[in-house]
């Protein structure tokens, strides 16, 4: 039997529950379909697979860093597309804003660091909630826009603020941006792209 890595499992997971809505609507397309082999968004994803290894990598170990050397005190999140790190939410203070920006510089296979972490009280859970809210609204709509594969644009949401990550040409990050910034309660929208052209 082949051992199943957890990094598949939760690929699978995320296609499946991508694959929900169009379900519950009836409308079935090939997503549902790429879910069930939890390859396929693999196979879609422009970072080649040991980018994609990086990048969980990547996350992971400065997640843990800020744990052990912050706990509960910030709502630090990052996330890593192809090497480039967005740190997301709140600190306590500019020391721990800038302490956290150098962690993620000097991490291993990072090779630029967007931050745009922000002083002040950490989000509370329903902010959180509708930052979850708004992210699953604006992928929802990419899909219906079908300008572009939905599976090329990463979107994260802190404190309504829209940050769109991805390997795009000019003409998808245009869309993507645009779709983004006209979807209700997105206070704004900050594109940090990789362009093909």
């Amino acid at each position: 039997m082949i051992p199943i890595r957890p990094s598949r499992i939760l690929v699978t997971l995320l296609a499946l529950t991508l694959a929900i809505p169009f379900v519950l609507t009836g409308c079935v397309p090939a997503l549902v379909v790429a879910g069930v082999g939890g390859t396929a968004l693999v196979a879609t994803d422009r970072r080649s697979v040991g980018a994609q290894a990086d990048d969980e990598a990547i996350e992971l170990k400065i997640a843990e860093q800020i744990n052990t050397r912050y706990g509960e005190r910030v709502h630090a999140i990052s996330t890593s597309y192809n090497g480039i790190v967005l740190l997301s939410g709140e600190v306590p203070d500019f020391g721990t804003l800038a302490s956290i920006g150098n962690l993620a510089k000097n991490t291993e296979r990072v090779r630029a660091v967007h931050n745009e972490l922000a002083v002040g009280p950490n989000a509370s859970m329903s902010q959180r909630t509708n930052d979850s809210y708004i992210t699953s609204k604006v992928k929802t709509r990419f899909v219906e826009a079908n300008k572009f594969s939905a599976t090329h644009v990463k979107v994260v949401t802190e404190r309504g603020v829209v940050y769109l990550m991805g390997i795009v040409s000019h003409a998808e990050g245009d869309a993507a941006g645009q779709i983004a910034a006209s979807t209700t309660d997105v206070v704004r929208v900050v594109k940090i792209f990789e362009y093909t052209n």
